[in-house]
């Protein structure tokens, strides 16, 4: 395997092979497919009929209902009816990129700063050959919103970050760009930016990339670059590189602005001192940075073979090894030799090594001397779709399973002052059933969800609360009792006290760190089960159902804020 450069990585040489046409002889064939068909549902936003899937790989049927069977099993997406759909799970593999790379651990939290000091949406980048990722969104909520999703692909000439990058390539790196744009001139392999539309006569004239090698230039000797509405009207961006040991580019800082806020010119010279410290911060940040200490890898190679004797030929096992070998990288495994990422996944070296030449092969994987390392393009695996998923969307197919299981309604609610805010809800097809709508705000002593949420602030309740009932505790002392019996139990279960014959059962949801941020509850009729039936029925289920919507939140929320709502 020859040398190869990982784009945003400043440590390896600016080297760049050309791209190779044939497939190698030992690469895995399933190992291609799936992924082609994880690349289609990405390009599908996520969600995908198994037809329409069939059609966008150009794969048989049945080969399709083999890959995604095995990807379900998996954990990577949901079989719903004749969809397939991307889970949350399936973003360990962007991750295992992320926590290699190390620049989202060590400079988020000065891109979150640099947001809040200047009220702008500010985004970090690495460069991908002739495109760029994002790898970071510190966004401002506003009517007009900028960001542009995690992993997403965007042609370098349409970009801040691009000819700041640009000022790295090399006479290779100049041809593959001029090649691709001229066998796609509209940039339709992005599909992430608006196509570009050309002129009547044929001509590129107007095009972002005239001008790009200039840009580059300027680039070169100013030590930053400008977007002045290059991706779509009334986008402004203002990029400059962070750089790491030796001098290379790590990534690009980029503050995005509309011009309703700011003229290109007008941010730079608003912005550009301020970004210039900000940058000076970041790179001190990697000189100070400690050795990173390996993280466990996933273990998935544990199960394989299980799976494979359990499913038969409906598991195709060389896909899920393949998928094994990228988790194998991380934190403290940024590099890893063939031994090294055998003896992490637990594969054969024969195995390993197939799967690192098909991963080499289609750009996954990068190989320096002995050493092995992902590249960006691993996050468009799922990645762009997923991380603009919200609380809400990852525990809405666990709710589903646990109302069809239960045969109740099921709800998703987080703290909202002194309320709970119901923000996801499934309910069977029922005569009678419980009426809260998703955005429906009830007061949070007297719902199961909210003393679930309450218990965890260990605060006193307010005094004064009015009875909805002739059940509701309105006694402090008696409530502060209830609270603290919710928190060493782990659930609460509140019969009557919101409305008479309304019985509901909730039970905490918790992030990487143990803060509660949601609670889930089954609520019913008080005719249909019993407080004890409550608790030895739904409870156990209620659980099951909380401990996967937190397992997809660890992986959603890794590098990443999950939106509450």
């Amino acid at each position: 395997m020859r040398p190869a450069r990982h784009y945003g990585d400043p440590m390896l040489p600016n080297v760049t092979p050309a791209p190779d046409t044939a497939v190698p002889d030992e690469a895995v064939a399933p190992l291609m497919r799936g992924l082609t068909v994880l690349r289609r549902l990405t390009e599908a936003d996520g969600s995908c009929t198994l037809s329409a899937l069939e059609r966008a790989s150009g794969l048989a049927r049945s080969t399709v209902d083999r890959i995604t069977a095995t990807l379900a099993r998996m954990g990577y997406i949901r079989l719903d009816g004749r969809d397939a759909v991307l889970t949350p799970r399936l973003m360990e593999l962007g991750n295992a990129y992320l926590a290699a790379l190390r620049l989202p651990k060590l400079l988020d939290p000065h891109a979150d700063a640099l947001a809040d000091e200047l009220d702008e949406s500010v985004s970090l980048a690495v460069a991908d050959r002739d495109g760029i990722r994002f790898i970071h969104q510190a966004t401002r909520r506003r009517a007009m919103s900028l960001s542009f999703r995690i992993g997403d692909l965007l042609p370098a000439e349409r970009t801040a970050p691009g000819p700041v990058f640009a000022t790295e390539w090399d006479e290779e790196d100049w041809a593959r760009w001029r090649a691709r744009r001229a066998t796609d001139p509209e940039d339709r392999g992005f599909p992430a930016v608006p196509a570009r539309s050309r002129p009547l006569d044929g001509s590129d004239a107007g095009a972002p990339d005239d001008d790009f090698e200039e840009r580059t230039q300027r680039a070169r000797a100013q030590g930053w670059a400008l977007d002045d509405q290059l991706i779509e009207p009334g986008l402004v961006a203002l990029s400059m590189p962070v750089r790491g040991d030796g001098g290379r580019i790590a990534c690009v800082v980029s503050v995005v602005s509309h011009t309703s806020r700011h003229t290109a010119d007008d941010l730079r010279r608003a912005l550009l001192p301020r970004l210039g410290t900000a940058v000076a911060a970041m790179e001190r940040e990697l000189r100070k940075a400690p050795p990173a200490v390996p993280a466990a890898p996933s273990g998935l190679a544990t199960w394989t073979g299980a799976s494979k004797q359990e499913l038969g030929r409906e598991f195709v096992e060389s896909l899920a090894r393949g998928l094994t070998v990228i988790t194998s990288f991380g934190e403290g495994r940024s590099a890893l030799t063939l031994t090294e990422v055998a003896e992490a996944t637990g594969l054969p070296r024969a195995t390993a090594r197939r799967a690192l030449i098909t991963l080499e092969h289609l750009g996954y994987v990068t190989a320096h001397q002995r050493a092995f390392r992902l590249t960006p393009r691993v996050l468009g695996l799922g990645y762009p779709p997923l991380s603009r998923w919200t609380l809400p969307d990852i525990a809405t197919p666990h709710l589903r399973t646990l109302s069809q299981l239960l045969h109740e309604s099921a709800s998703l609610a987080v703290l909202t002052g002194d309320d709970v805010q119901y923000t996801a809800r499934v309910a069977p097809n029922r005569i009678m059933s419980v009426n809260i709508t998703p955005g429906t705000r009830l007061p949070a002593y007297v719902t199961s969800p909210g003393r679930v949420m309450l218990a965890d602030l260990a605060e006193p309740p307010p005094p004064g609360i009015a009875p909805l009932t002739p059940r509701t505790v309105t006694d402090p002392a008696e409530l502060r009792a209830v609270l603290d019996r919710v928190r060493r139990e782990g659930y609460a279960l509140v019969d009557g006290e919101l409305e008479e014959g309304l019985r509901s059962i909730a039970v905490p949801v918790r992030e990487h760190g143990g803060r509660v941020v949601a609670a889930v509850n089954v609520a019913m009729h008080s005719s249909r089960r019993t407080t004890e039936e409550c608790v030895s029925e739904v409870l156990p289920e209620l659980r099951t159902a909380a401990t996967r919507i937190e397992a997809d939140l660890r992986v959603a929320g890794r590098f990443g804020k999950v939106p509450s709502n």
